[in-house]
């Protein structure tokens, strides 16, 4: 096991000029608000979302599951933990076959006017039909309607594809940091 540093950009969006047209909902999705009930399924979709990404490098209890549903867990039992910018993003192409969770982002307050993006995912099987977008907007949504008006995410510098994303949403880099973590070397 060796010790890697991993590049991070902290990125900030301003909510004060408004807030971007997400694009119509795929069909066959749609988005749950927070609810405790739901807490086991956020950390599966968390899983599943980044088990196998270089964020389970960065952060692993990402590539576990009992350590998905411990950090869903420490994040809505935080004092500044945000619910109505935490959402749980559901499929269900046909009547016939059971609800599967397939993103989830959850939200917390790091100061009076600023929030913070915990984590961001959407399950591979699900990607590039803009369902990012429409979790990353409801969050956005909620944050202001919570009285925040900059919102602050991290993004793996190697994760070119949600960077580009959250640059295209008006995102932009404030500050670039390294996150040192243990890596199994093959």
């Amino acid at each position: 096991m060796g010790l890697t540093y991993f590049k991070r950009y902290r990125m900030e969006v301003d909510l004060t000029g408004g807030i971007f047209a997400p694009p119509p909902m795929p069909d066959g999705y749609r988005l749950l608000p927070w609810s405790t009930s739901l807490l086991e399924h956020h950390a599966e979709a968390k899983y599943q979302s980044f088990c196998h990404e270089i964020d389970a490098n960065v952060f692993p209890c990402l590539g576990q599951r009992e350590g998905c549903q411990r950090l869903m867990k420490e994040i809505s039992r935080r004092r500044d933990f945000v619910p109505q910018s935490t959402w749980l993003l559901q499929c269900r192409h046909n009547p016939s076959t059971v609800d599967e969770m397939s993103g989830t982002i959850q939200g917390i307050r790091q100061d009076r006017q600023t929030g913070s993006v915990q984590n961001i995912g959407v399950t591979p099987q699900h990607r590039s039909q803009g369902l990012g977008t429409q979790l990353l907007h409801a969050a956005l949504c909620g944050f202001q309607a919570a009285g925040m008006s900059r919102v602050q995410l991290e993004v793996t510098a190697q994760n070119t594809g949600a960077l580009r994303l959250y640059q295209r949403l008006g995102f932009h880099r404030i500050k670039t940091v390294y996150k040192a973590a243990k890596v199994v070397y093959a």
